[in-house]
């Protein structure tokens, strides 16, 4: 016989009965029931919780719920689980269709690749071969003339002269792989292939920080650690422009406004040579660090090439109708770049003097500035106007165009990851723009008596150098100043940096060359 509850009709767990009315009741509900009415449910009399006398009972199991407990309810609990199995057994049907498809599609593009690349390393191998067979046939002229009217006399300059036609077809084929070009395609083949080696180099460094960098601390407490007075004349005086050999770093040029050249090496301290050859001020100077070769270019219209060794100069390019404002050393180590304020800009070959190509800016804008990228397939050109020319070298176009600056370009410097270019113009700003998005993504404005000179990016785009009114660093994707330096007594008119940025060396037009470090 089971007790039933009397105000819930269930079988209660905690059974009570009442000493008043003899009524069962579930010991929780009726202590609720006599807490709110105090009386008893079934005679209204008086009741307390001490009246109720628990009964002794076994446990009580509830029953399991209906659906559960007939057929019915397990055959439609069944059902549901089926139909929820099928339904992620067809999702996953899908899945598995959709990756077959990328996935053969992913070897569909993976074949195709390995066949075109098979079939330019074959065209590449065969044009090498021919390139080798060619070689000893082709009469190279050297350059060297005033004015363009001469180098252009026997059609486009730095075209073979006297190759078979067979071999000529054969030669052909490596414009399948580099495209049409303007220049000599041994010279485009050579930048292709130097161009290869530079990626490869890049991406196997990545993005790690180099080891020893030095840290923003350590550049926050650089001073004056070595200083080199009087390089240049008294009159004019005034350093102009400095390089440092990328080699050791123990060597240094500088130019003047004297028109002189100077090698100067800091360990052991001496002048290696002094170049004399220039009739006007050095705008420009630059180390090829595998040749022991220095380059000048001047406002006496003309770029040389001299021996470190000797001081002599070994080749001078006339080709400039105007003041020759850069030179750029391209990263094969074997071709310079010229920009002049004639609007042109012209390639040269180091060891035989020869010019390959002279270009003129589309507007006649008198070029100031110019620098190779560090993969050697593009050129970046800044005119008197500040508007800045990207070229592309093999077809010798302009590719885009900056025009944020309002006034002449004094300096350029690629970041090492090719990915950024900064430049510094009279406008008194400094632009930082973005190759890969064709926009300035950072300006950063002087005082209005600030007086910019030149610009440069260290080793591993970390740290940015500009030299002007003094000599300031800032970091990199942050782009804040780090530190200025004051120590300089005239304008600062060029900067350098060492091995990870380890030390800043700097000229001036107080004729004093000095080192920063800690």
């Amino acid at each position: 016989m089971s007790l039933i509850c009397g105000l819930s009709g269930e079988v209660p767990e905690d059974p009570v009965v009442s000493s008043i009315s003899g009524g069962v009741y579930e010991r929780r509900l009726i202590e609720k029931y006599v807490d709110e009415y105090g009386t008893d449910p079934n005679n209204g009399e008086a009741l307390a919780k001490e009246q109720l006398i628990a009964i002794k009972a076994p446990k009580f199991v509830k029953p399991k719920l209906a659906p559960l407990a007939g057929v019915p309810g397990l055959l439609k609990t069944l059902q549901d689980e089926w139909d929820s199995v099928m339904l992620y057994n067809h999702t996953l049907k899908q899945q598995l269709q959709s990756t077959r498809q990328e996935l053969s599609h992913a070897l569909y593009q993976h074949d195709a690749a390995c066949r075109v690349i098979a079939r330019l390393q074959k065209e590449l191998a065969a044009a090498r071969e021919a390139l080798a067979t060619l070689k000893p046939q082709i009469v190279m002229s050297n350059g060297g003339g005033d004015h363009r009217e001469s180098m252009a006399e026997d059609g486009d300059i730095g075209q073979p002269m006297g190759i078979p036609e067979p071999v000529l077809k054969k030669v052909n084929l490596t414009f399948s792989i580099v495209g049409p070009s303007r220049f000599n395609f041994l010279f485009v083949l050579q930048i292709v292939t130097r161009n290869e080696q530079l990626t490869a180099e890049r991406k196997q460094r990545g993005k790690a920080v180099p080891e020893g960098l030095a840290t923003v601390d350590q550049i926050k407490g650089y001073h004056v650690t070595h200083s080199i007075p009087s390089l240049h004349k008294t009159t004019p005086g005034g350093i102009t422009c400095i390089d440092i050999q990328t080699g050791d770093y123990k060597q240094v040029v500088t130019g003047g406004n004297d028109g002189m050249v100077v090698v100067h090496q800091r360990d052991p301290e001496n002048v290696v040579a002094s170049c004399k050859g220039h009739t006007g001020k050095i705008n420009r100077v630059a180390f090829v660090p595998t040749k022991n070769v220095v380059l000048s270019a001047s406002d006496d219209k003309t770029f040389r090439a001299w021996n470190v060794e000797d001081g002599k100069c070994l080749h001078t390019f006339g080709i400039h109708r105007g003041a020759v404002k850069a030179v750029s050393v391209h990263p094969a180590w074997d071709y310079v770049l010229s920009a002049s304020l004639d609007s042109t800009w012209a390639f040269s070959d180091i060891a035989t003097g020869r010019t390959y190509r002279l270009e003129s800016d589309p507007d006649n804008l008198g070029i100031t500035a110019a620098q190779f990228h560090p993969d050697g397939m593009i050129l970046a050109a800044g005119t008197s106007r500040g508007i800045i020319r990207i070229w592309e070298i093999r077809q010798a176009e302009s590719a885009a165009n900056f025009t944020d600056h309002l006034d002449e370009v004094v300096g350029m410097s690629f970041s090492e990851n090719g990915y950024h270019l900064v430049s510094a113009s009279k406008d008194n700003t400094v632009q930082v723009w973005d190759l890969r998005k064709l926009k300035t993504i950072k300006t950063i404005t002087m005082p209005d008596n600030y007086k910019i000179n030149d610009v440069v990016v260290d080793q591993s785009a970390t740290y940015m150098a500009v030299a002007g009114t003094d000599l300031k660093v800032y970091r990199c994707k942050e782009w804040s100043e780090v530190v200025t330096l004051k120590e300089h007594t005239a304008d600062v008119t060029g900067v350098r940096f060492g091995p990870n940025a380890s030390f800043l060396v700097s000229s001036s037009l107080d004729r004093s060359v000095k080192y920063f470090s800690e």
